[in-house]
């Protein structure tokens, strides 16, 4: 895990990484500018990196009870959660299953719900086998994966640092939080989210359609939205555009009052 301690007294934000990334990879560029205005922790979730080995099926819930959990360790009663795709959706479960804790929420690349009605059927027929192939496949093939995922990291020697880190991630992890995310959908209860919040939209997203991210943002109330010319991978790819609409979202999130509804 990443502990930036930041100036004293700071309010503490909480990074929520995406899918088969690593705290570090997802991050990595947006540490230094976030510390500069708070106390930045940034875990690592299970069977990811140097996360909680999986020994269960992966359940976003349960990386949401992690960061409770993780935050009453170290005595913090009250972050902002900051989540990155599949951070996003843990970020809104965070909330939903220990609301006394979070005090705001940042929503980057996410949204409440990442695949159709049909896909999310087929996910829980699919599910068990996907994950027993996963467990089964050669290293060589998740190499294979890791380092399309490094391509957006420019510098050699970082990228380097990143795939040794990747290397402890499960990949049975990967499967099975592909499919707890097209299972995921939080678009009955958002409208009750009490704390402020901020989207950061990526409006050339792929993965994450925009009209999703904007769907999720209308759902929540008194919700801000702040959108950049930017893919998926804003945060490693694209950081001269990212970092500075991250800082500012953490900011006013932090600064503002609980949401009166």
């Amino acid at each position: 895990m990443l502990d930036l301690p930041g100036p004293p007294g700071a309010p503490v934000v909480v990074l929520l990484h995406g899918l088969a990334a690593t705290s570090a990879l997802n991050w990595g560029p947006s540490l230094q500018a976030l510390a500069q205005d708070f106390r930045v922790l940034a875990p690592d979730h299970r069977g990811h990196g140097g996360g909680l080995p999986l020994r269960a099926p992966f359940r976003l819930e349960k990386c949401a009870d992690d960061i409770a959990a993780l935050t009453e360790f170290l005595q913090i009663d009250r972050f902002v959660a900051v989540g990155y795709s599949m951070g996003g959706a843990i970020a809104q479960l965070t909330w939903r299953r220990h609301r006394e804790r979070v005090a705001g929420l940042v929503l980057c690349a996410t949204a409440a719900r990442f695949a159709s009605s049909r896909q999310r059927q087929a996910s829980y027929l699919i599910q068990p086998f996907a994950s027993i192939a996963a467990r089964g496949a050669p290293d060589s093939f998740w190499k294979a994966q890791a380092q399309r995922m490094l391509e957006n990291v420019p510098d050699p020697d970082r990228r380097r640092h990143l795939a040794a880190e990747i290397e402890g991630t499960q990949p049975a992890a990967i499967i099975e939080a592909a499919g707890a995310l097209a299972r995921f959908d939080s678009r009955l209860w958002l409208r009750d989210v009490d704390v402020p919040t901020t989207v950061v939209a990526t409006q050339f997203d792929r993965h994450v359609p925009l009209e999703r991210q904007l769907e999720m943002a209308e759902a929540i109330p008194e919700s801000a939205v702040r959108r950049i010319d930017a893919n998926h991978y804003a945060c490693v790819a694209q950081a001269s555009l990212f970092v500075p609409e991250l800082r500012e979202a953490c900011r006013e999130v932090s600064a503002q009052p609980a949401v009166v509804t």
